[in-house]
């Protein structure tokens, strides 16, 4: 299987603190992988290291290609400071190929349009985001994730609080950008969103558990384990 990440004895953390010890691990291309875990396991982390904005204190993270990932949080501090509107929001998406000052060409705003469109907040591009409800903005914030047009979308629980709507239509589009070559790693703690996704890590306490197929390893058994296990001091 060909892979789009790959990490070998990768420890990263913060200031005076390790969160990810010694990962030795492959993300495969062109699926979805979840990232599961317990509070305080790493997940956001480990994103943050594929993402490049985490530093490694240890080991090597190499991408299958040069390009840019697309990194996808639960909330957008920006959008608390300033007036945005959704539109503006998506936009700031396609900055990493055009560039801050350069103006926008037809297809930079076509890309715009169409990832508002496919998550249905096109009727929301002049509401400024601060105006918006929880679920409103993750979508607008995964629409920002899809204007990038990476190769690799990251995703930090993009599901999470959201209704049942707004979930499965996140889902459906994650489904639909794997089918068309972008290879998509989100971290969840629903555990049949990531029964249904393609590959799986499972970390605990910034190890890695186990790896593979999520039937083979996300098995009750494993969930009643790694669930009950006392934390690390």
């Amino acid at each position: 299987m060909q892979w789009q990440v790959r990490l070998d004895g990768m420890s990263a953390g913060y200031a005076n603190r390790a969160v990810l010890d010694q990962l030795t691990l492959r993300v495969p291309a062109f699926t979805t992988t979840a990232v599961v875990g317990p509070n305080g396991s790493g997940k956001s982390t480990l994103l943050g290291v594929i993402a490049g904005v985490i530093q490694v204190t240890a080991g090597e993270v190499e991408h299958r290609t040069g390009r840019r990932a697309a990194f996808v949080t639960q909330r957008s501090r920006v959008a608390d400071v300033l007036p945005l509107t959704v539109r503006d929001a998506v936009t700031m998406g396609r900055w990493g190929r055009r560039g801050l000052w350069r103006r926008l060409s037809r297809r930079d705003r076509d890309v715009v349009e169409a990832s508002m469109s496919r998550l249905g907040i096109s009727s929301l591009a002049h509401r400024r985001l601060g105006e918006l409800s929880g679920g409103q903005r993750q979508r607008a914030l995964v629409a920002q994730g899809l204007a990038q047009e990476a190769d690799l979308l990251l995703l930090d629980e993009p599901a999470t609080g959201l209704d049942a709507t707004a979930q499965r239509l996140i889902a459906e589009v994650l489904a639909e950008v794997t089918e068309e070559g972008v290879t998509v790693v989100q971290a969840t703690h629903d555990l049949e969103v990531a029964r249904s996704a393609g590959h799986l890590l499972l970390l605990q306490e910034g190890l890695l558990w186990r790896e593979g197929a999520p039937g083979e390893v996300l098995t009750d058994d494993a969930v009643d384990e790694i669930w009950r296990l006392p934390r690390r001091d």
